[in-house]
């Protein structure tokens, strides 16, 4: 389980506020890029950094969800935008 952060950074991020301090479940590593947010601003030099497939319960983003329990979102979210945590509210 992971709980994605709230950096709050300037300028082009891809990790939607909805998902941020959310627990979530990885469930696929998709490699390693450069980072979008160093190349929004021209730095295409920059290290690369993991991006992993993060699978949320929609009712744990929505709590007005209501659609199926088991109902999920699955997002893309570079690693330095998590970190590890044990269970979650919803997976035990």
């Amino acid at each position: 389980m992971v709980e994605v952060l709230e950096l709050n950074r300037p300028g082009h991020i891809r990790t939607p506020y909805y998902v941020r301090n959310r627990i979530g479940r990885v469930i696929q590593f998709c490699g390693a890029f450069l980072n979008p947010e160093d190349l929004s601003r021209g730095n295409a030099g920059g290290p690369v950094v993991e991006c992993y497939r993060v699978e949320f319960l929609q009712i744990d983003l929505w709590p007005d969800y209501r659609g199926l329990p088991e109902d999920t979102l699955v997002i893309e979210i570079y690693e330095h935008w998590m970190k590890p945590v044990e269970g979650g509210p919803h997976h035990g």
